[in-house]
């Protein structure tokens, strides 16, 4: 695990029991599953690279475009899931037609940290649910970080 890996698992940490709050990005005030990525990488660095446009909760089945796994590229980095490791960012597909939908912090081998609909910022086990619809992976880029 390098450092950024354990920046990222302190930082989830502290976002855990944030109350589900679609489009929201604030530790303890609210957050859905990418504000919970943006506020770990506003933390890390400082700022975000872009501030992602108002969406809907069915976004993705409504544009069916990869909107989210493009903005993973453009700003993480991609790894082969095999290569994923505690601190990674996980992208789910929620059905096998539908664009990628779901993002996660894998915080142990068999643990996620998601922020989940309904709920809260959760730890969840990593059960065959989420793994049959885990399909990318990836790492927060080594550069300097405030944390």
């Amino acid at each position: 695990m390098n450092d950024i890996q354990r920046r990222v698992l302190t930082e989830a940490k502290r976002w855990l029991d944030t109350p589900y709050q679609h489009q929201a990005s604030e530790c303890g005030a609210g957050c859905d599953c990418l504000g919970l990525i943006r506020g770990i990488y506003r933390r890390l660095y400082g700022g975000e690279p872009v501030a992602p446009p108002p969406y809907t909760p069915d976004w993705a089945e409504e544009c069916g475009e990869e909107t989210l796994q493009k903005a993973a590229r453009d700003w993480l980095v991609e790894i082969p899931n095999a290569q994923a490791r505690p601190g990674d960012a996980l992208l789910f597909r929620m059905s096998p037609d539908a664009p990628c939908k779901h993002i996660a912090i894998l915080s142990a081998p068999n643990i996620i940290t998601h922020a989940y609909w309904g709920r809260a910022v959760v730890e969840s086990f990593f059960v065959p649910y989420w793994q049959r619809r885990w399909v990318h992976s990836f790492r927060f880029p080594e550069k300097d970080v405030s944390l």
